[in-house]
């Protein structure tokens, strides 16, 4: 997976009441991890393609 050209932003969570507490699938509170786990990857790759090089010696 390339990496984003801008850091990338973290998702927001959702508030309790955004759950219906109905056993939904997915739940909002799924999706939020779901795009918590993607987020996590994509900055990962973003700090690893943006980190300093150190200069040869």
């Amino acid at each position: 997976m390339p990496a984003p050209l801008q850091r990338p932003v973290p998702p927001v969570p959702p508030e309790l009441e955004d759950c219906c507490r109905s056993g939904c699938t997915p739940c909002v509170f799924d999706l939020y991890e779901e795009a918590l786990e993607r987020y996590q990857k994509e900055l990962a790759a973003w700090e690893a393609a943006h980190a300093p090089r150190s200069a040869p010696a």
